[in-house]
């Protein structure tokens, strides 16, 4: 259940995401539309532990991705849409 996962505990500030070359304050953003995206599209019952598990990914996934400043939101939703819709690939791992 959705309710039980405190997104706030997700969300990461510009300090936390490391060297971007000035473009921490982006960076954060986009991580944080990414969390708060999935948080939002995932459905109301969705088992607690999965939705955690589908959270934790992100930092993995885009952390590292030279891209991530540039992101658009249309980008960031179709990536959550994505994650959402094939979560069995990324959860059995």
């Amino acid at each position: 259940m959705k309710e039980f996962v405190v997104i706030h505990d997700y969300l990461v500030s510009e300090a936390v995401v490391g060297d971007w070359d000035g473009n921490e304050e982006i960076v954060a953003e986009r991580i944080n539309e990414i969390y708060h995206l999935i948080y939002d599209l995932a459905e109301e019952d969705i088992a607690t532990e999965e939705l955690e598990k589908l959270l934790a990914l992100v930092w993995d996934t885009w952390i590292g991705q030279d891209s991530l400043p540039e992101l658009e939101s249309e980008d960031i939703y179709d990536w959550c849409r994505h994650l959402l819709e094939n979560r069995e690939q990324y959860l059995e791992n």
